[in-house]
């Protein structure tokens, strides 16, 4: 199993496979809204997203930039499996705003963390096994089980795994590709430490 691609975005620096792509330091709806203009990505359901969707959707869209991994392995062979520490707090907080005078249902819609793996899976046709955990800091060991068992029982042959927290102005995407197939990066902890660490130059270096 390795890691065949990579996309990394954080403080106004976006990085695919450890080369940047796009920078400013801005707003974050800002940030992400131009980012998405820059890669003239063409889904008009980004701007009713709410920011963590808005994140994980557009690190998945580079991540598999030029694939159509759902043709290539199938469906249900394709995984997502995601990871953060505030959960869908953000839109929680947004939401919560407008209770006080009429509820948003638009709103309301993001207060559930996996809807992120949601948004990924209808664009790209992903049917496979998913899943989203809340933890207190990044945890890449219990990513590489649960994932690796996932690998070894033959439920996936692919799978986009990352971590994605945003709360506020302040964000982190940190999404992989790992498929059974030849690569330059094996998939273990030590590698994925390197890539939520990078912040320039190449995903191996």
């Amino acid at each position: 199993m390795n890691i065949t691609a990579a996309c990394c975005i954080e403080d106004g620096k976006l990085l695919v496979d450890g080369q940047p792509r796009f920078s400013g330091k801005m707003a974050v709806a800002d940030f992400l809204l131009n980012a998405y203009k820059h890669f003239g990505i063409d889904y008009p359901k980004y701007y009713k997203m709410d920011h963590l969707a808005q994140l994980g959707f557009l690190g998945a869209e580079l991540l598999l930039q030029g694939r159509n991994i759902a043709t290539e392995y199938g469906p249900e062979q394709v995984g997502v499996v995601f990871s953060n520490a505030t959960a869908s707090l953000d839109a929680d907080l947004h939401y919560f705003a407008t209770v006080k005078n009429i509820p948003s249902p638009a709103q309301f819609v993001y207060t559930l963390p996996n809807i992120v793996i949601g948004e990924i899976s209808i664009r790209h046709q992903l049917k496979g096994e998913n899943a989203f955990f809340v933890t207190e800091d990044f945890d890449p060991g219990f990513i590489h089980f649960f994932v690796e068992d996932l690998f070894a029982r033959e439920k996936l042959k692919a799978c986009v795994c990352g971590w994605v927290e945003l709360l506020d102005e302040r964000y982190k995407a940190v999404l992989y590709l790992v498929e059974n197939k030849a690569g330059d990066l094996r998939f273990d902890i030590s590698n994925i430490n390197k890539i939520y660490k990078l912040t320039d130059g190449q995903v191996n270096g």
